[in-house]
């Protein structure tokens, strides 16, 4: 297992190198982001770049539900993106994104509905794939991690809004508006 780096480490804001070696230590770096991605509670991890436990390659793990099992994706490379986008997260009520890199804080990102990636798996294979709702979210903002772009770039850059949690008068649990100057 491998600790979570956290903004502003600059790993997280550096493009990723390719893989080029597919040996046991590549292997022993998988294993490590699986238990880590495993291990993550409040809020449950549902993807992880290696950029993001200190890792400089260009790998990254899902699992949008704990159910699923876990996926790698070697140098991903997104080839086509459709042109309808998201209102934020696909196929949830809260249609906030959030990081493990950044905890606490919370935006909407409009996204690609439907991309198409091509990627290496962990004997080197080379696939391309086509993926929708969710899971494209997840496979867009874990490519961005691996081209050292952070989720709340793409809110700025959509002048979104950036949230946190806060307390209202009762105690109860809110999302606050963060102001960036």
């Amino acid at each position: 297992m491998k600790n979570i780096i956290h903004v502003p480490h600059t790993m997280l804001t550096s493009p990723a190198k390719t893989v080029t070696l597919f040996d046991k230590r590549l292997i022993k770096l998988l294993d490590d982001m699986k238990a880590t991605l495993r291990a993550t509670k409040n809020p449950k991890g549902v993807g992880l770049a290696a950029p993001q436990v200190a890792e400089p390659w260009r790998i990254f793990l899902t699992r949008p539900r704990e159910s699923d099992p876990i996926r790698i994706f070697i140098n991903p490379e997104i080839i086509k993106k459709s042109e309808k986008h998201t209102d934020g997260i696909p196929e949830r009520d809260n249609k906030l994104e959030g990081c493990l890199s950044i905890p606490k804080i919370w935006g909407i990102v409009h996204r690609a509905e439907t991309v198409t990636l091509r990627y290496q798996d962990e004997h080197g294979a080379v696939h391309t794939e086509q993926f929708t709702g969710f899971l494209a979210t997840i496979i867009q903002h874990e490519t961005d991690h691996t081209n050292g772009i952070l989720y709340t770039q793409r809110v700025l850059e959509q002048q979104g809004k950036l949230y946190q949690p806060a307390r209202d008068e009762q105690g109860k649990e809110i999302l606050e508006e963060i102001t960036i100057t």
